[in-house]
């Protein structure tokens, strides 16, 4: 006899072949959910005693940067030698402040020393060649003069033999011949004579040119006597101004070519400051931008006077004039850390700088959360920047709390757990 089977009811029915298709729906539901809802952010667990956390503020930007300079002087001028020759003898040393006409360094030049004693006896044979020359032109002077006498007293005499013979010819006592012979030896003296004073005086005109000429070659030769002179006054290098020899690349024995940069000459009444600048500010840096720096706890101002457009391993050069005192005990070289200022104030969110920028270049930080228990990945958008503050555009709120220090170490992990 068959025994009937009596039907599961209550719990047991959900234990049954029937209901495993509800079992595995509800299971993929369950599941469907749970990824829907899951928090997919990976998280690391940090040591918060080793973070550096910031609170964002709101305040006032100061839109600054800061930049080192050195000193160094406002008008430089170069030492060069005016003649070439070797070092004799350095007397004054590097560093020294001079005098305008205080000998730095003394020369030697034996080409120029052989040059002054030939011009020397090139002049001294040129004024006897004009002594010799005048001597001459005197003596031809004074034979034409006595020849002129003599002409004269011919044409006297031969007057009178003239005017004696004319007579005895009209009176029929001597020939045509004789009288016609009396009047051309007159006619003869007398163009000698004639030509003689032209002579006489086309000399003089000659000899007062000839002589001119040789005085003004003589003077010429004495002035270039002077001038070589003067040159070898050149071989000791005097200071041009009052100053500081800054420089002075010289050793003894050296040989220097004239106008050969051998040192400098700093003027102490005024200097300058040259900056480099990061090329990232060149579009904002321009001449009249004002700076501030502290020396020995007092506050001095500066002014930029000139900016090189020139790129030079990413950064530019710029040069500040003091706009006021300078400081006691200036001197070349010294370093000075301005802050050089690109804008007026404005109000904005600030975070304090940080090496975490290094990290996310601005985009992204780690926000703490309000019960400080962990911090969250959040994007961001950073402007401006000065030593102390980044200025925040998008992300941040004041109050919120975010972390500054380096990332290194973080990996990509969204979620810091503390």
């Amino acid at each position: 006899m068959d025994k009937p089977i009596e039907k599961k009811k209550g719990l047991a029915l959900a234990f049954t072949s029937k209901a495993l298709p509800y079992w595995f729906g509800g299971f993929m539901a369950i599941f469907i959910i749970w990824l829907i809802f899951r928090d997919d952010s990976s998280t690391l667990r940090v040591n918060a005693d080793t973070l550096t956390i910031s609170e964002v503020s709101a305040g006032e930007f100061n839109d600054y940067i800061r930049v080192s300079g050195q000193v160094h002087p406002m008008t430089t001028i170069q030492l060069s030698p005016r003649e070439s020759g070797i070092v004799e003898e350095i007397v004054i040393e590097e560093g020294t402040q001079v005098k305008a006409g205080d000998v730095i360094i003394r020369l030697s030049n034996d080409d120029l020393d052989m040059e002054i004693l030939n011009s020397e006896a090139n002049l001294a044979e040129k004024e006897n060649a004009l002594r010799n020359t005048m001597i001459q032109m005197e003596q031809e002077k004074m034979q034409l003069s006595l020849n002129i006498l003599e002409l004269e007293t011919e044409v006297k005499r031969k007057g009178r033999t003239l005017e004696s013979q004319k007579r005895l010819f009209n009176d029929g006592l001597i020939g045509k011949e004789e009288y016609l012979r009396s009047e051309e030896d007159y006619t003869l003296y007398c163009k000698k004579l004639e030509v003689t004073l032209a002579r006489a005086e086309q000399d003089s005109i000659y000899r007062t040119v000839q002589i001119q000429q040789m005085e003004e070659s003589l003077k010429n030769m004495k002035l270039n006597m002077q001038r070589i002179r003067n040159r070898k006054e050149n071989l000791a290098v005097k200071a041009p101004i009052d100053g500081e020899l800054g420089l002075l690349e010289v050793v003894l024995g050296q040989s220097i070519g004239s106008g050969a940069k051998i040192g400098q000459i700093n003027a102490l009444d005024s200097y300058k400051i040259e900056a480099l600048i990061d090329e990232h500010y060149i579009d904002r840096v321009s001449a009249g931008l004002t700076a501030t720096f502290e020396r020995q706890n007092e506050t001095y101002d500066a002014v930029i006077r000139k900016v090189y457009p020139e790129v030079r391993s990413g950064k530019f050069q710029a040069d500040f004039k003091f706009s006021g005192e300078q400081p006691a005990n200036i001197r070349t070289g010294q370093t000075y850390y301005l802050n050089l200022q690109l804008g007026q104030p404005e109000s904005a969110v600030l975070i304090p700088r940080g090496t975490f920028y290094q990290k996310t270049g601005g985009k992204w930080i780690y926000v703490v959360s309000p019960d400080g228990g962990k911090a969250v990945k959040r994007e961001i958008r950073i402007g401006r920047q000065n030593p102390q503050y980044y200025e925040v555009l998008e992300g941040l709120e004041p109050g919120e709390k975010v972390i500054t220090s380096g990332y290194d170490n973080f990996g990509d992990n969204e979620v810091l757990i503390f």
